[in-house]
């Protein structure tokens, strides 16, 4: 059985993203053909065989730092412990490893990480070095996928890029009048645009400009930056509560600039020591407050808005190496969202994901067909998610690959890859058999992977003809009115990913339905499975299978044969 380090935090923004990808890889890794052993990747670099139970918890911030050292009123990660014995505190949730070791314990590494250090060729580097496979792109392809500025670049050469885009220069912004700047990316861009963060993801270090505002572009351009601004006139209406509260904002990564910062040339690591700073800072005169984090950027995109319908789309191989591309998938917003930012994005009950997205075929086969060119020409593997705009025009504006899409249960890439027949568990399985793969392109440890990649081939096929070989299992969604029928289908989707992930199971989803005849028990695609609600189920059974989905399920066939008993 091989057993699988499933790498999840890292120092980036987007730690606790990782924290759900790393659950999720957790509870949906087939355990008949792997040993999942989690790895947590504190920021300040070290390695742990983190306890199971701990990976369960809510947050990183729920175990690490440990509660007896988050002093309230704030809750800190541990980059605010700078006096912190971070090895002895360590050795409270798991056991620390060094690199030159990780072959001692885990024979795979599965990278459930983001951000800087993770998707920009870093930990996939120090892999390489130590001769461990790993998930995703090589380190070509993650330093490719990292740098949203070069990527616009290379998309434009690729698959042509109707857009225009301008690479603010934080020296520029620090040396010149931002009315001058103003103009400048006016003239270059127009309004309205958006403003990035070009190293971030999750829609950390994003903002809109769509009014012609110095004081709207310069807060958006603070944003991407990372430097957050407090004038004395508000400062002094907030009670105590309200201060705490205000950096304790900060301190959220999801939310704030993140700590350590910077203020008045000196680094403040824990918000307790800042919030002393700035009661003392306004009791003189002083207009504003300005507080830097020091993780920020030396450069922000700006890039001209589009007008149209966003969509996102998986790439995925087939064992050939051949690229396939999923079906797109449209974000339908709800009006009331003005920024799709981090919060919008993962915890919104006003967002939902339409498959494929509402376009003529014709248009989403463009989309497809470039997706498809970008993935290959930008030296990407495995999988990558590829965002987008199709405008008001019908034209595809490619934007922000993603080399390692976000893994929670409900995320895009694990309903696109429903739509060709795979669930959470048969995906992950493909990601790290693919993976394999793709390292025997590096010229390194060839032979050593080669058999690797035959015995889990033969592992996945051996657990294949035993399940073909059970009596099928069928698991029964009803219901005699809306709400019955919606606890049913929430039921039985768990029930079924728990059979999934013990990987020895032979089953059957089905559902009942009235037709002309009767009653009739319908056996449900994935697709209906991995829908949000038993309406969405409903619906997607009642519209059938859309020409789109059905020609990428026929393109994708040697990856779905290879995984399951169809």
């Amino acid at each position: 059985m091989m057993r699988i380090g499933i790498f999840f935090g890292g120092p980036a923004r987007e730690r606790e993203i990782s924290f759900l990808g790393g659950k999720t890889a957790m509870a949906h890794l087939n355990k008949a053909l792997f040993q999942p052993i989690p790895v947590f990747v504190d920021s300040l670099g070290h390695f742990i065989l983190i306890k199971e139970e701990l990976i369960f918890e809510e947050s990183i911030r729920s175990f690490y730092p440990p509660k007896r050292l988050q002093t309230a009123p704030f809750n800190v990660y541990i980059e605010s412990l700078p006096d912190a014995d971070a090895a002895a505190l360590l050795k409270e949730v798991g056991t620390i490893i060094q690199p030159a070791d990780f072959a001692k314990h885990f024979d795979f590494a599965f990278i459930a990480m983001h951000g800087p250090g993770a998707e920009d060729g870093s930990i996939q580097g120090l892999l390489e070095w130590y001769n461990i496979p790993y998930s995703g792109p090589s380190v070509l392809g993650s330093a490719i996928g990292i740098d949203k500025a070069k990527q616009n670049e290379w998309l434009k050469k690729s698959v042509g890029l109707e857009k225009k885009f301008f690479v603010l220069q934080r020296d520029d912004y620090n040396k010149y009048g931002r009315e001058t700047l103003f103009e400048q990316v006016k003239k270059e861009i127009g309004i309205p645009f958006v403003a990035k963060a070009p190293h971030q993801g999750s829609s950390i270090g994003l903002a809109f400009v769509k009014e012609d505002s110095l004081e709207v572009f310069d807060k958006a351009i603070k944003k991407c930056l990372f430097i957050e601004e407090i004038y004395r006139e508000e400062w002094i209406t907030l009670d105590d509560e309200a201060q705490v509260a205000l950096l304790q904002k900060m301190v959220n990564l999801d939310e704030g600039i993140g700590f350590p910062v910077v203020f008045q040339k000196q680094v403040y690591h824990h918000p307790a020591n800042l919030l002393e700073a700035l009661r003392e800072y306004f009791t003189h005169t002083v207009t504003k407050a300005s507080i830097q984090s020091i993780h920020s950027e030396d450069a922000i995109l700006l890039e001209s808005f589009v007008n149209g319908n966003e969509f996102s789309c998986g790439v995925i191989q087939t064992p050939a190496g051949q690229a396939v591309a999923l079906p797109p998938t449209e974000i339908v917003i709800d009006e009331s969202v003005e920024v799709f930012d981090f919060n919008a994005k993962y915890k919104s009950k006003l967002t939902r994901k339409r498959i494929p997205m509402h376009a003529s075929l014709a248009h989403l086969q463009v989309i497809q067909a470039q997706v498809k060119q970008a993935f290959e020409d930008l030296g990407f593997g495995v999988c990558t998610r590829i965002d987008g705009f199709l405008d008001t025009n019908g034209i595809v504006v490619l934007h922000d690959p993603n080399t390692i899409p976000g893994m929670s249960p409900s995320s895009l890439i694990f309903k696109q890859m429903a739509e060709i027949g795979l669930n959470v568990t048969d995906s992950l399985t493909y990601f790290i058999r693919q993976s394999i793969r793709e390292r025997l392109r590096t010229g390194k440890n060839y032979f050593v992977l080669c058999q690797q990649l035959k015995g889990l081939d033969e592992a996945i096929a051996t657990s294949l003809q035993a399940k073909a070989a059970q009596v099928v299992q069928a698991l029964e969604i009803t219901g005699a009115d809306d709400e019955a029928l919606e606890t049913s289908f929430q039921a039985i989707k768990v029930q079924a990913a728990e059979l999934a992930a013990r990987g020895t199971e032979n089953f059957r989803v089905c559902t009942t339905l009235e037709i002309e005849e009767g009653e009739t028990l319908l056996p449900l695609h994935v697709a209906h499975l991995s829908k949000d609600t038993a309406k969405e189920m409903l619906e997607a059974i009642k519209t059938g299978v859309h020409p789109l989905i059905a020609h990428t399920r026929e393109a994708a066939i040697d990856i779905t044969k290879f995984y399951t008993n169809v």
